[in-house]
């Protein structure tokens, strides 16, 4: 995966892609003390747009307060600006946005207070997180030996970098078995989420999905819950044991970095008749048309990046901005 560009942007200032380092002594990549947000641009008719930037930019700064960081320096429309500029210096279209508000000089006494924060923004091209073959032909996944972090050890409401180890343990558990993705049971022993996707079930008609207690909020899941409604399609938020999924229709699971994608198997067993299944077909169809600005009911998703505008740079940076 090629996570070049040509500038990043860092406390302010847009550096050129090979400045934009981080001492080895920084605290966040000792210790995980970090926040970060995915974020998607498309192309649009009318440009590239960002999906949902300002809930990102709020969830960001959520994040870090969850987290403990006090008094931070930015704003939601100021991180909401410097998403823009990043995409826009880079000359991107469809591209992932990268923010990361990161513990920087300081913390080693296992003290937020005894750091400082720092926001670094970096954007790259970048397709499907699952594989474009993933979008048709849906996945496989598998019931992780791993479970999902308790709400009250690792705050499961914030996007923090060091909960991520436990997805990493259990994705490459899932990768070396065989399976593209893991599913993640909570404490109590119902299904959570995947590693980086929320859930959702199909069975008689309904669509149900874990309560947002044990998961992540996401944006992504919260669009697509609000395009199933308007579907006429009936959500219910409750608890999932693992063997449910088996029996279901449909699976499917959704993310900024995956988007909307169905799962074929699961634990060696076909869901429904092992492929996208028709109410994931339809849900993905409107989801795509609304990313791309293509439906006016969900015109304010989108965040457009004013291509024209001069983007101002250090005095030592030159770029070119279509």
């Amino acid at each position: 995966m090629g996570m070049e560009s040509k500038f990043v942007w860092m406390n302010g200032e847009l550096l050129p892609f090979e400045k934009a380092t981080l001492h080895v002594l920084t605290p966040a990549l000792h210790y995980g003390a970090a926040v970060f947000e995915g974020i998607r641009a498309y192309d649009t008719a009318k440009g590239p747009a960002v999906f949902r930037l300002t809930d990102h930019a709020e969830r960001l700064l959520d994040s870090a307060r969850v987290f403990g960081f006090r008094d931070l320096p930015w704003t939601t429309e100021q991180v909401v600006e410097a998403v823009k500029q990043t995409v826009k210096v880079n000359g991107f279209k469809d591209c992932y946005i990268r923010p990361l508000l990161y513990l920087d000089e300081g913390g080693w006494n296992l003290n937020v207070d005894g750091g400082k924060p720092s926001l670094a923004i970096a954007a790259w091209e970048w397709g499907n997180y699952l594989g474009e073959e993933a979008l048709a032909k849906g996945i496989r996944a598998n019931i992780s030996s791993f479970t999902r972090h308790h709400p009250n050890i690792m705050m499961t409401k914030a996007k923090v970098s060091g909960n991520y180890a436990n997805s990493f343990l259990a994705k490459t558990e899932s990768a070396r078995l065989g399976f593209q993705e893991a599913i993640m049971l909570d404490p109590q022993g119902y299904v959570a989420e995947c590693t980086g996707e929320n859930l959702f079930m199909v069975r008689h008609g309904k669509i149900v999905t874990p309560s947002t207690a044990p998961v992540l909020e996401g944006v992504t899941r919260h669009a697509i819950h609000t395009i199933a409604k308007d579907l006429g399609y009936r959500i219910l938020e409750q608890p999932i044991s693992r063997d449910q999924l088996y029996i279901a229709d449909e699976v499917f699971v959704c993310g900024t970095a995956a988007e909307c994608i169905g799962l074929s198997e699961i634990d060696f067993r076909v869901i429904g008749d092992g492929k996208t299944g028709p109410v994931t077909r339809k849900i993905q169809t409107v989801y795509h048309e609304a990313i791309r600005g293509k439906l006016p009911q969900y015109e304010n998703w989108c965040e457009y990046v004013d291509v024209g505008q001069v983007v101002k740079l250090p005095a030592k940076v030159s770029a070119t901005v279509a």
